[in-house]
Formats: C-alpha cells, sequence, structure tokens
C-alpha cells in the first residue's frame, strides 16, 4: 500500500506541475482534469471514497467544462480596440 501511495503522491505532483506549467488556456483545462482524476485515485486509495466522488464530480468533470464554455464564449481576437489602425 505505501507503494501506491508514493506513486500517487508522485503522479500528483507531477500533475499538479502540469497545470502550472501548461501554456494555453485548453491545455491548462485539460491538466486540471487530469490533476482532478490523480487526486481522486488518491483519495481512493487513502480510504476516502466520499470526497474521492467529490473530486470526480466536481474536479474531474463539472470545473473542467465549465471552464471549456467559458473559453468558448469568450472572443480570443487579440486585435487593439478601436478598428482596423
Amino acid at each position: 500500500m505505501s507503494v501506491l501511495l508514493g506513486v500517487l503522491f508522485l503522479l500528483t505532483a507531477a500533475s499538479g506541475t502540469g497545470v502550472a506549467l501548461s501554456r494555453t488556456p485548453r491545455q491548462q483545462v485539460l491538466a486540471m482534469a487530469v490533476n482532478g482524476m490523480v487526486l481522486a485515485l488518491l483519495f481512493m486509495a487513502l480510504q476516502a471514497p466520499d470526497v474521492a466522488f467529490a473530486e470526480v464530480a466536481v474536479g474531474t468533470a463539472a470545473l473542467p467544462l465549465l471552464f471549456l464554455v467559458v473559453l468558448a464564449s469568450i472572443k480570443m481576437d487579440r486585435s487593439p480596440p478601436g478598428g482596423d489602425s
């Protein structure tokens, strides 16, 4: 069990680093979803299934979906305001 926890702790650190080092917003959202899944696995290994279920529902599904909807609704045009000149 301790080997499994060590591997999950390393995966948690790696996925958290992936979230922080992602450059584009969509990559960050995908990395957040992966981080949520790794955290859910860690909580299951720590025998906290209720927390793991909440992490799957919120951290892996709802929050990344909400961020993707917001990213889709934002106009990503970076042209200066005021016209063509």
